[in-house]
């Protein structure tokens, strides 16, 4: 498993075996199974990635660690998206299997897709999203983050359900056009659909992401129909519109769209904007540096990224025999990129565990790499520093409520339950 060299063995996570052998698993099932290691996965990836970089687990897949491993396997055109790589059947009863199959049966969005009709679904979509694109939202977001401040404090507010999650879902809803009142319904749903990112989904939670995945279907063909029959100045109508010009969209196709760019264009803004703040609480001479020169917006959103990723992990299927740093990986092996062990890698980031806002080392694995790049990275970057600069503009003091927060109980998606903090003007 690796030379254990140098290794804290009182460090959480380091499970010992007979001399200097370490069980890489059990910290694995740490991250993957428990509230603590989810709670704080960063010493239990320091422990798998200096001592196996490159881990074939026991638990039935690869894992890389190092931010060049990781990085090798987002790029190589030989490691492709499998059908939903990480779910593991075999504990499940026909009626979780049944939903599995469901998803599997429903046409792909680009999240699980591959070139060429990855391809094809993203260049459909991808021109709302450039840079260019995207920073001509700034003056709006501008003006919907000072709306919803108008709303809060000074007293103790949740960023989460105040802030966190109001602006995000409001932008992504305007761009594709869904009315303002079925948006904040979409919220439970898509955290029960998210299951099937995880590597440990229960059957419960597979049979509960079908029934959400059922009703965000129902909804959005619904959806299409009307702007069908009435197109709008939005995302939706404009699809509609490259299908009725000839594309081989199909309605599956642009209704798993439909819902991938709805929920990806909140979910992970919300959680960068939750874990960026709590980050920025709990290190004060950072926040005070920020408050006091706005020219770290930028650098200090990639910071945040870096820090505490709302993406920790990612998957990806061989599609042929192939090496990954001396290790023989056979075609179809699942290997699981951990993105946030990725992040905090010496190898790659300067004393990678201490936050510094004016960093430039290079850009985090916090929206991937390669053809998956995430879409909407440049619309999450802007919403980011809109809102630390706002916010930091209305509310000299912020503090937090209590030191102890809880995480969600996942791990490929990283955010927190609820985050109580302390406005004061």
């Amino acid at each position: 498993m690796g030379d254990t060299a140098g290794l804290d063995v009182d460090d959480p996570g380091v499970h010992r075996l007979e001399g200097e052998r370490l069980d890489l698993d059990g910290v694995l099932g740490e991250l993957l199974l428990t509230p603590d290691g989810r709670r704080d996965p960063y010493p239990r990836y320091a422990t798998v990635r200096s001592a196996a970089p490159v881990h074939h687990s026991g638990l039935g897949f690869w894992v890389t660690s190092t931010y060049e491993d990781c990085q090798f396997v987002l790029r190589d055109p030989r490691f492709v998206k499998g059908d939903r790589d990480t779910l593991d059947e075999s504990a499940l009863n026909d009626e979780e299997r049944e939903a599995v199959a469901y998803f599997r049966n429903r046409p792909a969005s680009m999240l699980f897709t591959n070139p060429p009709d990855h391809t094809r679904l993203r260049n459909l979509v991808s021109k709302a999203f450039t840079p260019r694109t995207v920073e001509q939202l700034r003056p709006h977001i501008v003006r919907l983050v000072d709306e919803i401040l108008d709303g809060l404090g000074p007293g103790t507010v949740d960023i989460m359900t105040g802030l966190a999650f109001p602006l995000p879902v409001t932008v992504i809803g305007e761009l594709l056009g869904i009315p303002a009142d079925d948006r904040l319904g979409f919220q439970a749903r898509v955290r029960a659909s998210t299951a099937l990112l995880e590597v440990t989904a229960t059957g419960a939670e597979l049979l509960a992401a079908r029934r959400a995945g059922e009703e965000m279907e129902a909804y959005f063909l619904a959806l299409l129909a009307e702007r069908r029959r009435h197109p709008g100045d939005d995302l939706l109508s404009a699809l509609l519109a490259v299908e009725d010009g000839g594309d081989t969209l199909s309605e599956g196709e642009l209704v798993a769209t439909a819902i991938l760019l709805f929920a990806a264009g909140f979910e992970t803004t919300t959680n960068l904007i939750g874990n960026g703040l709590l980050a920025l609480l709990r290190h004060p001479a950072e926040l005070a540096r920020l408050r006091a020169d706005r020219a770290l917006l930028r650098s200090g959103i990639e910071e945040l990224l870096r820090y505490d990723s709302p993406v920790q992990l990612d998957g990806r299927t061989a599609a042929e025999d192939l090496r990954v740093a001396g290790h023989e990986v056979a075609a179809g092996s699942v290997v699981l990129t951990l993105l946030g062990s990725a992040n905090r890698d010496p190898g790659r980031f300067a004393e990678p565990d201490r936050l510094d806002l004016g960093r430039d080392e290079g850009p985090p694995l916090s929206f991937g790499s390669g053809i998956h790049y995430c879409l909407g990275a440049a619309l999450a970057r802007l919403e980011g520093q809109v809102t630390f600069d706002r916010l930091l503009d209305r509310f000299p003091v912020m503090e937090l409520v209590d030191a102890t927060v809880d995480y969600r109980p996942s791990l490929t998606l990283r955010g927190l339950v609820a985050l109580p903090v302390q406005l004061g003007v």
